[in-house]
C-alpha cells in the first residue's frame, strides 16, 4: 500500500465531508458539494481531472429531459446494472442532506449520455416509489441484489430528525437512528416492501456493506442510542422468487467495531477496509483485508500504509473509494492553510503496481460516514465514503474548462443571518423556527428588484402556504419595501379591444331650392 500527496487542488474548499463519486467510463466524478450550486456549474457536478498530482475539475452538465438533482450530502449510492454480468450501469442516490439541511426522501437514477474531451452530459431521472416508502435519511446504504434473474435494491439503516411532533425548542435539529428495517425496492414496478428481522436489533448509521450476488454483508455502524460501534457481522440474503421475495439475516462471528469506514475493491472477490473511528476520539488506521467467496466472507488483518505525521495526529479524516484499489482521503487544513475550509487530499493505492490492471468489477461496494458538519457536531462523525468502479486516471481536459470559483459573484449578501429590512427581527442568538419547513436556518425568498437581494420570510410576514406557493410559482416575488415601487414601473397590461358593430348608413339628406313666391305661398299653408 502507497501513500501519494495531491499537491495542488483547485477549489478544494467544494470537497467537504459528505460528497460522493461517481465513476462513468473510468473517469471520476464529483457531486454532492457544501452549499448551493453557483452559476459556472449549476448542476453541481464535475469531472476530477488528475494530472501529475494536481487536481482541477471540469464542470458537467444534463441532458434536457433531466430532473433536478439537488447537492445531496451523506446519501446511499450504488451502481445499477440489468444483470451481474452487465457492463452498462446507471447511478442510484438515495436521500441525504440538502444545502439547507433537509433530509430527501426522493430517489434519483443518474446515466451517462454523451462525454467527449469538451463536455459531459448526464441525464437524472427522479424515480416515483409506492409502497413502505423509506422515510428521509441519511448516513444509510442502497446495494442491488441479483437472484434468480431479477434485480432489486436493499436501503438499511441512517439517521433522520426527530418526528415533528416530539421536537423542542431546545432539540430541534436533533437526530435519531432509523428503525432496523430492511427495505426491498423493485425498480421495474416501484413498489417498496419493509422487512423487520428479528436478528437486527438496533438502528445503525456509517456502516459498511459489501453486495455480491444475493448476499450483502453489512460491518460496523455507530448506534446513537446505545453510543456504540456494532461489531456484529451481518449476513443478509434476499431470495426473488415467482412470488413475494424472502429475507433472512445470520449473525456471523468476525466482526470489526468500526464506523464511517472505505471500502475499495482490489480483485474480484477482495476488498480492502480503510479509515473510519473505533471511538470517539480515536481514528482507526488498521487495515483489513476482505475475502468473499461462494456463501462465506473471510476478514483478516493487512499491513497498513506508512501514515503521514499529520494523518496521525488530526483528529478526523474523510474520503471516498475512487475504485480500483484507489480511495481519495481528506484531512483538515484550517490550521496551516489561508483559506479556513481548504483541506489537505491524499491518493491511498491499496494494489501493488504489479496488480493495477483492468478488472471486471462484479460486486458492489457501499460504505457510509458520519453525519454532521464539522461545526455542527463533534469531528469524528464528519466524514463520507462511497462506492466505484474505476480509478481516477488522467483526463483530456482543456484547462481552459476547469471550474474557477474566483469567477463567481460575492454571494456573501444571501447569508442567513443578514438584515434584510428596515423591520426585520431575525436574530441568531434568539431565533425559533417560525415555519414547519424550517429546521437550523430561516426561510428565504429573493426579491426581484433591482439586482435582486434576499429577505425573511418571516420578516416579510408570508404565511406558510403563500411561501411554498411562491417556492413552486415560476413568478417573481417583491418585498415589502419594493412591491409599490415595482407597481409604478411595471407597463400596463395591454387591454383587448372590444369590436364594434357598424353602423348602418344614413340616408343621403336632399335640399330643395324654392322661388320667393313658392317659398311665400309654402309658409301660408304651414301656419294655416
Amino acid at each position: 500500500m502507497s501513500l501519494q500527496v495531491v499537491s495542488t487542488v483547485s477549489n478544494s474548499s467544494l470537497l467537504q465531508p459528505g460528497f460522493s463519486l461517481l465513476n462513468f467510463d473510468e473517469h471520476v466524478f464529483f457531486f454532492g458539494q457544501k452549499g448551493w450550486p453557483k452559476r459556472s456549474c449549476p448542476t453541481g457536478v464535475f469531472l476530477l481531472d488528475i494530472k501529475q498530482n494536481e487536481l482541477k475539475m471540469k464542470p458537467a452538465f444534463f441532458s434536457k429531459d433531466s430532473c433536478y438533482l439537488p447537492p445531496l450530502r451523506y446519501p446511499a449510492l450504488c451502481t445499477l446494472r440489468d444483470n451481474a454480468e452487465s457492463d452498462e450501469y446507471q447511478y442510484i442516490i438515495h436521500g441525504g442532506k440538502t444545502p439547507n439541511n433537509d433530509l430527501s426522501d426522493k430517489i434519483y437514477i443518474i446515466s451517462l449520455v454523451s462525454k467527449n474531451s469538451k463536455k459531459t452530459t448526464f441525464q437524472c431521472i427522479e424515480k416515483d416509489l409506492g409502497g413502505d416508502v423509506p422515510e428521509a435519511r441519511y448516513g444509510h446504504t442502497i446495494n442491488v441484489v441479483h437472484s434468480r434473474g431479477k434485480s432489486m435494491s436493499v436501503i438499511f439503516g441512517g439517521r433522520s430528525y426527530t418526528p415533528l411532533a416530539q421536537r423542542t425548542t431546545e432539540k430541534w435539529n436533533s437526530v435519531v437512528d432509523c428503525l432496523p428495517s430492511v427495505f426491498l425496492i423493485d425498480f421495474e414496478f416501484g413498489g417498496c416492501t419493509s422487512y423487520i428481522l428479528p436478528e437486527l436489533q438496533d438502528g445503525l448509521a456509517f456502516h459498511v456493506s459489501v453486495a455480491r450476488n444475493d448476499t450483502i454483508y453489512i460491518l460496523g455502524g455507530h448506534s446513537l442510542q446505545n453510543n456504540t460501534r456494532s461489531p456484529s457481522l451481518y449476513k443478509l440474503k434476499v431470495d426473488l422468487p415467482l412470488g413475494s421475495p424472502a429475507v433472512t439475516c445470520t449473525i456471523l462471528p468476525g466482526g470489526i467495531s468500526v464506523s464511517s469506514a472505505i471500502v475499495t475493491q482490489t480483485g474480484d472477490t477482495e476488498f480492502v477496509l480503510v479509515g473510519g473511528y473505533q471511538s470517539d476520539n480515536q481514528k482507526r488506521l488498521v487495515c483489513n483485508t476482505i475475502v468473499l467467496e461462494d456463501s462465506n466472507i473471510e476478514i483478516v488483518e493487512r499491513e497498513s500504509p506508512d501514515w503521514t505525521p499529520d494523518i496521525k495526529h488530526c483528529r478526523m479524516w474523510f474520503g471516498c473509494d475512487m475504485g480500483k484499489g484507489s480511495v481519495l482521503l481528506g484531512i483538515p487544513g484550517a490550521n496551516k492553510q489561508l483559506i479556513s475550509d481548504a483541506n489537505y487530499f491524499y491518493i491511498l493505492r491499496c494494489k501493488g503496481a504489479e496488480e493495477d490492471k483492468e478488472e471486471d468489477l462484479t460486486a458492489q461496494i457501499c460504505s457510509q460516514t458520519s453525519t454532521e458538519d464539522p461545526g455542527d457536531s463533534t469531528p469524528f462523525e464528519d466524514s463520507e465514503e462511497f462506492c466505484f468502479s474505476a480509478e481516477a486516471n488522467s483526463f483530456d481536459v482543456d484547462d481552459t474548462d476547469t471550474y474557477n470559483e474566483d469567477d463567481e459573484e460575492d454571494e456573501s449578501e444571501t447569508g442567513y443571518w443578514i438584515t434584510c429590512s428596515a423591520s426585520c427581527n431575525i436574530d441568531i442568538n434568539t431565533w425559533v423556527p417560525f415555519y414547519s419547513t424550517e429546521l437550523n436556518k430561516p426561510a428565504m425568498i429573493l426579491c426581484s428588484s433591482g439586482a435582486g437581494h434576499w429577505v425573511h420570510a418571516q420578516c416579510m410576514d408570508l404565511s406558510e402556504t403563500m411561501l411554498l406557493r411562491l417556492s413552486e410559482a415560476n413568478v417573481k416575488y417583491f418585498c415589502n419595501e419594493h412591491v409599490d415601487l415595482n407597481k409604478g414601473l411595471q407597463t400596463p397590461k395591454k387591454m383587448v379591444r372590444l369590436k364594434k358593430q357598424p353602423m348602418k348608413p344614413l340616408r343621403k339628406k336632399t335640399t330643395m331650392k324654392l322661388t320667393p313666391p313658392a317659398k311665400k305661398s309654402f309658409l301660408r299653408r304651414l301656419f294655416d
